[in-house]
């Protein structure tokens, strides 16, 4: 039996019945569609989408976004919220439409958060070419915008002909429902093709449940895996966003009870254990804490648990000092797991905890041990403490905001970053307890992910209150979802922080001996010609409200506080405005970040820098 339909209504109807299952339980692979229509998109996925919500043939309900980058961010945010177990579709016209999701695209790849992308195409058929947004490559006819997307997704296709159809979707889900392999999924559609009619078999809209593996260990890589961490004396875990996605939180604290072992997190893993459990020493790296990073510089076995080993988490590969340190690297992902000539371990997370729980039975590290991390992490709170609590003036510290609002969230709120100062900030003072209540994008670091991010978060977890941490450069780039949030009467908690610029590169920048160069909202001086004048008079805090948003003005941290719980009990998107000191103190993480200094400089800072530079690097090293 056969119905006929266009490539775009089967393409729907199709999205409509994909299931994934893990431990019994089922959710809805992709339960929505954001997009933006234009010429390419409006009369195919368009039509079908309508026609889908007119006739009920078809649930797959949408969502109209206002930039097509943030629509991939938020379906990035939605997928994270339910640990890649569903994620969101996004379609959009042809041209800049679709290319504006390529930095979304990177986003997601990187991030190994899947995400399937719809963009537009030219004609199949040439009927009309060159079209307006057509690009005329005379090397090839075949190529266009959309093949920026190739090095950014995981799976990549072209649906040139209707028959082509059903082996690009099914390959797509394949792809979106491997934990090893997922990213962002791009099936190119072009315009003609969308519209044409073609005779489908019933079957392939038959409902299709795709099974979340739990690789299990191979008993012979886990008896090597145990064997070196029975000999480590000064271990340390490093539990990144792998843990967090496998759900495997509820191991990961058995693991660490029974052996004793300390656990750093990364930014993809903070929350993985709760901040309080007596092994939870902290982020790790350029921006952790020094008690994790102390423990670095001494472990003779490190384990890494679903984690991608960024130069963040490494300190640019100065963070572990031990001459004879050795890595076992458990990843779902055999790429991930052979990082650092580590001994690999390719599992599920879980699974893999669960092993190693059983297999180092009897083993515990000494007492001494855990009483000097103890003691060292008592220290590093009363530290914390005061970061939240600094009396900075007459503007507020950053770290006083991020303190006020870690106090008066619920272990279960959710708090959403992704660029410039604060996720450093985050992860070096941040207390989660729960797995999902820290949501910091800093795989690809993207300034414009926080409020689409936010979004997308509040989406996947409507009963938790979100907190959107945003600073005044990133707010600028991409505030644009505020009115798909009031649209949509989607609460979010936007707090937009105002420190005139870039404040994390306004840091780098003078580490670098840059002194804060082209890092401010200035107006250019007349007399010297450089962006060194009076601070623009741009009111964020209007823009915000001009967008639907309630805004709450404050000052103080007292106000600040006032502010935050007037916005909890609200069922409104409400902007929080608060204006902070760039130059306020933050405690050091003892680590470093490799960001090379100009080797030749006329400026005195450039070189003091070049020199500090210089000494740091000679820390780094292979981890061979």
């Amino acid at each position: 039996m056969t119905v006929r339909l266009t490539v775009a209504q089967a393409l729907v109807r199709f999205l409509a019945h994909q299931y994934t299952e893990r431990d019994g339980q089922r959710h809805r692979l992709i339960p929505a569609c954001f997009g933006i229509f234009g010429h390419g998109n409006v009369a195919g996925v368009g039509q079908a989408l309508l026609q889908a919500q007119e006739t009920g043939d078809a649930d797959l309900p949408y969502y109209l976004a206002r930039n097509e980058q943030a629509m991939v961010h938020a379906s990035v945010g939605f997928a994270r919220m339910r640990n890649r177990l569903q994620t969101l579709a996004c379609t959009a016209s042809i041209g800049p439409g679709s290319t504006n999701m390529v930095t979304g695209a990177a986003l997601a790849t990187i991030s190994r958060i899947p995400v399937l992308l719809l963009p537009s195409d030219f004609f199949a058929t040439r009927a009309a070419s060159p079209l307006l947004q057509e690009l005329e490559d005379p090397r090839s006819a075949d190529i266009s915008v959309n093949d920026a997307f190739r090095p950014v997704s995981v799976y990549w296709d072209r649906i040139s002909r209707p028959e082509q159809l059903p082996s690009a979707l099914l390959a797509a889900m394949r792809v979106l429902t491997d934990p090893a392999e997922t990213g962002a999924v791009t099936l190119a559609l072009p315009q003609d093709v969308q519209a044409e009619a073609h005779d489908w078999p019933e079957d392939l809209f038959a409902e299709r449940l795709w099974y979340i593996p739990r690789p299990v260990p191979e008993p012979a890589a886990l008896a090597r895996a145990a064997g070196v961490l029975r000999a480590a004396r000064a271990p340390l875990v490093i539990a990144g966003g792998g843990v967090i996605y496998s759900e495997a939180s509820a191991a990961l604290r058995q693991f660490a009870e029974a052996t004793g072992m300390p656990v750093a997190d990364t930014q993809a893993g903070k929350g993985a254990l709760a901040w309080d459990h007596p092994g939870a020493v902290g982020g790790v790296g350029a921006t952790g804490s020094p008690v994790a990073n102390a423990l670095a510089a001494q472990a003779d076995v490190v384990l890494g648990i679903g984690t991608r080993y960024s130069d963040f988490t490494t300190g640019s590969r100065t963070a572990f000092g031990h001459p004879g340190v050795r890595f076992v690297n458990l990843n779902v992902t055999a790429f991930d797991a052979g990082k650092h000539a580590g001994v690999p371990l390719v599992a599920d997370a879980r699974a893999g905890l669960e092993a190693l729980t059983e297999a180092l039975a009897g083993y515990r590290v000494d007492d001494a041990y855990t009483a000097r991390i103890r003691s060292q992490n008592a220290s590093w709170q009363r530290v914390v403490d005061e970061a939240y609590h600094l009396g900075h003036g007459p503007l507020p510290a950053q770290t006083e905001i991020i303190g006020t609002l870690n106090e008066l969230a619920a272990d279960t709120d959710v708090v959403v970053q992704a660029a410039g100062s604060m996720p450093g900030d985050l992860q070096l003072l941040w207390r989660a307890r729960d797995p999902k209540a820290y949501h910091v994008e800093y795989g690809y670091s993207c300034m414009g992910y926080e409020i689409a991010g936010g979004l997308g978060a509040k989406l996947a977890a409507p009963e938790r209150e979100v907190f959107v941490l945003v600073g005044d450069g990133s707010y600028l780039m991409m505030a644009t979802e505020i009115v798909t949030a009031v649209a949509e009467r989607i609460k979010l908690i936007i707090i937009l922080v105002d420190n005139h610029g870039f404040a994390s590169i306004g840091a780098l920048s003078e580490s670098l001996g840059s002194q804060r160069f082209g890092t401010s909202y200035r107006y250019r001086d007349p007399g010297t010609g450089r962006l060194d004048g009076d601070l623009l008079p741009v009111d964020l805090a209007a823009n915000a409200a001009s967008l639907g948003a309630d805004v709450l003005r404050t000052r103080t941290v007292k106000e600040f506080a006032a502010a935050l719980e007037r916005a909890k009990a609200s069922d409104r998107t409400t902007v929080i405005y608060i204006e902070t000191d760039p130059l306020a103190p933050v405690p050091s993480s003892h680590s470093w970040w490799d960001v090379p200094v100009a080797e030749v400089s006329e400026l005195a800072s450039t070189q003091q820098a070049r020199a500090a530079y210089q000494t740091a690097k000679r820390a780094q090293r292979p981890y061979l």
